[in-house]
């Protein structure tokens, strides 16, 4: 059409009838004529079967009738009809199409598109082809105007497009069948470009262009494929445009004007493909990704805004159509005057139905089979649906008005060619858009079912309940008194008619014992719309993001398809966005830096909580609100149990994201928080102003402060951030300062997905890894006393730092649970930092024994948290170091473990090596059994009254007094008895031990492990800490120093706790 351009603007327009004194804007008498007239239409035949398109059309013939008819008795509005028919027919097609187009394609659901998508392009692809060359041909063979075969099959794809509007806003005001409105609609949609195409090869054609087979196929997929292109560009461009634009109305809805008229002249005149499709293609490319980005009074203002622009466009189309013919019949009356084109157009509007009839007939079989399917019933309907409309009228009148190109083109053609499309428009709105609601009920399909029949009786009298309250409430008004009850329902008309007794719904919902699934599938769906409608509240209210919307209301739309043969299912095509998928497996690769996969990984987190905590939030919402309206019946409760029940998995999703990234689920709901806070502050200023309390000066100064506040939130958000390195891990931020800056260059980030294995048993100890949020699970073949639960360590845990110390391989499997962020530490700047600084070995000892406890003793130990255990050895734990021949003897409320060296027990003389957990041979009962279970399986628990030391040993004593007195509690009270070393005797001293606190690494990293700081956040919350006691010394295997002993001496000493 692009190429019909450049030939149509050589020629000058033909003078106006009217001579010199008409005016330019004249034009503007007509337009606002039209638009009188297209109220009054709309208004007066509003509950009648008459579309108004039609009567308008009829109203364009009268006025053109007038004026062409009565030399030009019509003054200035004449002179505005003569301006409006002269108009250049590419200007008339780029003014009207992309409002028309656009606003069909943007109100279209993606998600039925997606459904229908085969029947639409079944029906627009092959459908229109069939229908083009059935036309043709029946005009070529039984019409008596010598065309050719180029110009029959012209008008066959020009009155191929068809128009459904009347019918389907009879399908939404009297059936609930959607899927035959989508179908109906989306095939008008894809029609309509597909139209358009055929139109310009065969237009091409007749004015003298010659096509073979192979550039007719060019031709086709050039125009489609360039403009579905062009489309989908501008509209990712304007979508990311509208990511900048914040809560300012007219700017998004003038955008969306902009790119529709911008995309369609780039196509049309540009590229020289199809603007239709383009346009088409931007429309559905906004209603599937940009209809979130409309949130609140601006989504209702785009649709109201777009209604309008369709409702001017075809006001304007159909009566100047109507004009155009009257001026055609007139001005060449001695085609009409016999009648025979009166006939012929009859003629033509039968071919027009059997050609519909062919098409569907012959697609039908695929049309049952794709998407959603199709009955009889159904295609009755679609075949009685093909009305003719405003784009047929469009390209009818380019004809002509372009007319005489050609020797096959010629004047008396081109008012022949808008005779018959304007008539078959007529024919087709009059007789198929007024029948279609007897076709309807005359095929069952306007009524409906008994299940929405009975929920629309329960609600009449809900409402009638919700009057009355009203009406109690109002009481009597202290100026004017009580008020009259029956005459204020009588004036309640919709409420006069209830007759009978209130009657539930669900009263009789089982059938043979099972309960009725219509009533099932009815409740589901209602449920559903419940839960889309709490996403869309959500997202004004800023909960969720767009893109978070977006996939929330698709799964809905899922899950309301299958909602008469499954349960709730919503959860379900949510799922993939909640897991990891699996090219995350490919960022694990070294090439990528650390910090890029963190960041990716920390968003699809977020992304996924925000999911989750919406789809719980929407689904507890609709809950209440289904059971506030049917009460309790066997179809709710059924409804509302599926309900709880889809809700588990995404409450165990976060449950977990809780325990390995707290700080996700508090980054999430922060923002959240900002986002309330901020629109809160905005409603709370408009009622001031609203009260009279502020003026409107004062609320908008107001008003604009915190909308900037949200502009800001809105292009910088509040991001989830790791912490810095001095937080991120107890024992690094317990450091010295020097050591610390020193392992920093050293220190490797990593991000492992869960299933990943950080080291193996027996392997080399390479080095350390400090677990900064997440789970590791570990497992041996060698310790075999594991607890019934599954064995973890979370956030602050030390790993492989014993293997590092000692010198030996790893003694266990370690193994991710969870997606981990941990830091990786070779085990020679450990060495190399111990030799710069010996002071340091006693701590990393007590580091090491934290992971140890757990993984030798996990019956007492597995259960408590990381930051529990720390707190024991900060508080009652002291490492000594044995040499042989000394004794050991460990006191009843206490624990020990073997570090190094090894020691016998006494009696049997066990030889007992380093790593082993040392019990005492009396005290806690639960020792009893604890040593009984480990020397079955293996010899890393051992329990005696006296141990002697064959060669040098250290060796770690925890006092575990608390579980005496806690002996009787459930196992899971242990996770709190650590709370009794922060409170107890020592509380009065502990303002003044604050200096020795920091003094200490191990009390450092405690207070690190609570607070994430080394700065105590006052008095109140101290932790009390015995340093009284005398430190043992320190030595290190790998020094060239002699070791020291803590004693000298001869003979055997027994050393008490």
């Amino acid at each position: 059409m692009a190429a019909l351009a450049e030939p149509l603007q050589q020629e000058p327009l033909p003078p106006l009838s009217s001579g010199a004194e008409s005016n330019p804007s004249d034009c503007v008498i007509f337009f606002g004529l039209c638009l009188a007239l297209g109220i009054a239409c709309r208004h007066l035949l509003r509950g009648t079967r008459v579309p108004y398109t039609a009567a308008l059309l009829i109203i364009g013939i009268a006025l053109g009738s007038i004026e062409y008819g009565t030399h030009h008795h019509l003054g200035k509005i004449g002179d505005g009809i003569r301006l409006w028919s002269d108009i250049n027919p590419e200007l008339l097609l780029a003014v009207f199409l992309p409002a028309l187009l656009f606003e069909s394609s943007f109100s279209m659901e993606i998600h039925q598109i997606k459904r229908c998508i085969a029947q639409m392009m079944l029906l627009a692809g092959p459908g229109v082809v069939l229908s083009t060359f059935c036309l043709g041909t029946v005009l070529k063979l039984t019409f008596p105007y010598n065309w050719t075969w180029k110009t029959s099959l012209l008008l066959g794809g020009l009155l191929s497009a068809t128009d459904p509007v009347a019918v389907v806003a009879l399908l939404k005001e009297l059936s609930p069948n959607k899927k035959l409105r989508t179908i109906i609609d989306g095939e008008s949609l894809m029609n309509d470009g597909v139209s358009v195409v055929v139109y310009t090869l065969f237009y091409r054609m007749v004015l003298g262009e010659t096509f073979n087979w192979v550039a007719v196929i060019k031709f086709l997929a050039q125009n489609s494929l360039g403009a579905v292109g062009i489309g989908l560009a501008f509209g990712i461009a304007s979508v990311l445009w509208l990511g900048f634009i914040f809560n300012d109305t007219v700017i998004e809805i003038s955008l969306t004007l902009a790119v529709s008229y911008l995309a369609y002249f780039t196509a049309q005149e540009g590229a020289d493909v199809s603007g239709i499709l383009t346009v088409m293609t931007l429309g559905i490319f906004y209603s599937a990704f940009a209809r979130t980005a409309f949130k609140g009074e601006s989504h209702q203002s785009l649709h109201y805004f777009w209604e309008m622009v369709a409702y001017i466009a075809n006001t304007l189309i159909f009566i100047l159509s109507g004009v155009l013919i009257a001026e055609g019949i007139l001005k060449d009356y001695h085609f009409f005057h016999q009648g025979k084109s009166w006939v012929y157009l009859l003629l033509l509007y039968a071919y027009v139905q059997v050609t519909r009839c062919i098409v569907v007939g012959a697609l039908f079989p695929f049309l049952r089979y794709f998407g959603y399917g199709l009955d009889w019933k159904e295609a009755i309907i679609l075949i009685w649906s093909g009305l003719r409309g405003a784009v047929s009228l469009s390209l009818s009148i380019a004809v002509k008005r372009s007319s005489g190109r050609s020797m096959e083109l010629t004047a008396e053609t081109g008012t022949m060619f808008l005779f018959f499309t304007g008539g078959i428009v007529f024919l087709t709105l009059v007789v198929n858009g007024s029948t279609a609601q007897f076709i309807l009920h005359l095929l069952d399909m306007d009524k409906l079912s008994a299940v929405k029949t009975c929920i629309l009786d329960f609600t009449k009298y809900e409402m009638l309940n919700k009057a009355l309250e009203a009406f109690g409430e109002l009481g009597d008004d202290e100026e004017l008194g009580p008020a009259d009850w029956p005459t204020v329902k009588r004036y309640i008309s919709c409420l006069n008619f209830i007759e009978g007794e209130r009657m539930h719904p669900h009263g009789a919902s089982k059938v043979d014992g099972n309960l009725d699934p219509m009533n099932l599938k009815d409740i589901r769906v209602r449920h559903l719309n419940g839960v889309q409608a709490a996403y869309w509240e959500m997202l004004h209210e800023g909960r969720i993001t767009q893109t978070t919307a977006n996939i929330l209301m698709l799964s809905v739309e899922e899950a309301i398809d299958l909602a008469s043969s499954e349960p709730l299912c919503d959860w379900k095509g949510l799922k993939a966005n909640i897991h990891f998928p699996n090219y995350y497996k490919f960022l694990q690769l070294r090439m990528f830096p650390p910090k890029l996969v963190a960041y990716f990984t920390v968003e699809r987190l977020e992304s996924a909580c925000y999911i989750c905590a919406a789809f719980l939030r929407a689904h507890r919402i609709a809950r209440r609100q289904l059971h506030n309206f049917i009460g309790d019946s066997n179809v709710a409760s059924a409804v509302i149990n599926e309900s709880v029940i889809e809700g588990e998995e995404a409450r165990k999703f976060l449950e977990d994201v809780h325990v390995t990234s707290p700080q996700i689920l508090r980054d999430v709901k922060t923002r959240q928080a900002i986002y309330v806070v901020l629109n809160h502050l905005i409603l709370y200023v408009q009622n001031l102003e609203k009260a009279g309390i502020l003026e409107e000066k004062e609320m908008l100064h107001l008003h604009d402060a915190v909308q900037t506040d949200l502009k800001k939130l809105h292009r910088n958000p509040h991001l989830v951030k790791l912490p810095e390195l001095s937080n991120i891990h107890p024992m690094l931020g317990a450091l010295p300062s020097s050591i610390r800056e020193l392992l920093a260059s050293s220190i490797k980030e990593r991000m492992k997905l869960g299933g990943l294995v950080l080291f193996e048993e027996g392997a080399k100890s390479s080095g350390i890894w400090l677990i900064s949020n997440g789970v590791v699970k570990w497992e041996s073949k060698m310790i075999r006393n594991k607890p019934p639960f599954h064995p973890t360590c979370m956030h602050g845990s030390t790993l492989g730092l014993y293997e590092v110390l000692t010198g030996r391989p790893y003694i266990c499997d370690v193994i991710t649970d969870s997606i981990v962020f941990c830091y990786f530490l070779e085990a020679d700047k450990i060495i190399s930092c111990l030799k710069s600084d010996p002071s340091m070995e006693d701590f990393l000892w007590k580091e090491s024994a934290i992971f140890l406890s757990k993984l030798l003793l996990p019956q007492i130990f597995e259960k408590l948290a990381v930051q529990d255990i720390r707190a024991l050895i900060a508080e009652r734990s002291e490492i000594t170091i044995y040499i042989g021949g000394e004794s050991i003897k460990i006191p009843h409320h206490s624990v020990a473990f073997l570090l190094e060296g090894c020691v016998k027990t006494q009696g049997p003389q066990e030889l007992v090596t380093a790593p082993a957990a040392l019990l005492p041979s009396h005290g806690n009962q639960s020792f009893q059994s604890l040593a009984i279970s480990g020397t079955e399986e293996a010899s890393f628990t051992h329990q005696g009254s006296c141990y002697l030391v064959e060669t040098r040993v250290r060796v770690i004593v925890f006092d575990i007094a608390a579980f005496e007195a806690n002996a009787a509690r459930e196992h899971s009270d242990l996770m709190s008895w650590p709370e009794h070393f922060y409170n107890q005797k020592h509380h009065k001293q502990s303002s003044e031990r604050i200096g020795q606190h920091s003094r200490s690494l191990s009390a450092r990293a405690l207070q690190i492990s609570i607070y994430g700081t080394v700065d105590i956040p006052g008095p109140s919350r101290s932790l009390s800490m015995d340093l009284a006691r005398p430190q043992p010394p320190r030595s290190f295997p790998y020094q060239d120093q002699p070791f020291v002993s803590a004693k000298s001496g001869e003979d055997h000493e027994v050393k008490e706790f």
